[in-house]
């Protein structure tokens, strides 16, 4: 007999199971690896020293970042599959390390609770990842909080996830209301509209914004593969109908500015002293009756 207490920690352990078998389906590894291949480009010049990736660690976002301190931060639920499955993670180093997919720069790895509540100081991370973190979030907005409280100025936030505005959106609607999602549950797709009113309340700045997967929700290899004539034609005609989409982002600090007075005492010159001489200096009592060297009205 399960305790009422057992019941929600199960439940996000059966989430994140299905979240992890969809990624490992054909449609995951479409988006997979269209997502690993954008954040590349978006991640190569991003500089500093700490780089923080939220979940999904099937996805490497921070494989082509070259930050020395890359840590993935997954949830309880998360961390308890990963560790039920005896392939997912490649090596485990001593420390508590973990080696990305690629075998590369290894990766600290943090258990947490929640998404809201990240084990950093404010200000002190250079890039943030969010993918697909908002869409199983009770409250999304209190991640994009934490995660702007953490990042320093000019800090980049980058989070994917699935476009509703797309041929995936209509296909999970319905399913929704036929009982067969497309998405994992509780899968919720967040719009880009929500985001940038997320993301201007934040202070945080949307410079790139992109779309990719114009293929049908299909889930078999073949049937996507004979749709992919969709991606260089959703490209061209239709770029903000892709199934998922990439957003990027940055923190900006507004500068002090002078302005009224202070503006005009810092950029007022003041005027130069008129330079006197022992021969233009003279009394007024001497200029009326008039000194030796010097005519006056009262002189000769």
């Amino acid at each position: 007999m399960t305790s009422q207490d057992d019941k929600p920690e199960r439940s996000e352990v059966d989430q994140a199971l299905a979240w992890r078998r969809w990624l490992e389906g054909e449609a995951g590894q479409y988006v997979k690896d269209w997502e690993e291949r954008i954040c590349a480009q978006l991640v190569a010049d991003v500089f500093g020293y700490h780089a923080l990736q939220c979940g999904s660690f099937a996805i490497d976002c921070l494989r082509a970042n070259r930050m020395p301190d890359r840590i993935w931060v997954s949830g309880a639920a998360e961390a308890g599959v990963i560790e039920a499955v005896s392939d997912a993670l490649p090596s485990l180093p001593d420390g508590g390390g973990v080696h990305s997919p690629e075998g590369k720069c290894p990766l600290s790895r943090i258990v947490i609770d929640h998404f809201e509540h990240l084990p950093f100081a404010s200000q002190s991370v250079d890039l943030v990842i969010l993918p697909h973190v908002l869409e199983f979030a009770d409250e999304p907005h209190l991640i994009l909080r934490e995660a702007d409280r953490v990042l320093r100025p000019e800090g980049r936030l980058i989070v994917t996830g699935f476009n509703p505005v797309s041929l995936w959106g209509l296909r999970q609607s319905v399913g929704r209301w036929s009982g067969h999602e497309w998405l994992p549950e509780p899968a919720q797709m967040v719009t880009i509209a929500r985001l940038r009113d997320w993301f201007k309340l934040l202070g945080l700045s949307m410079d790139e914004v992109l779309h990719g997967c114009y293929r049908p929700a299909l889930r078999t290899a073949r049937w996507l593969e004979r749709f992919a004539f969709m991606e260089a034609a959703g490209d061209r005609w239709w770029p903000i109908l892709g199934a998922v989409y990439a957003v990027s982002a940055i923190k900006r600090i507004a500068g002090l500015r002078l302005q009224g007075p202070a503006l005009r005492k810092r950029f007022s010159r003041p005027l130069a002293a008129p330079v006197a001489s022992h021969r233009d200096t003279y009394s007024r009592a001497q200029a009326a009756r008039g000194s030796p060297g010097r005519p006056g009205r009262g002189g000769a």
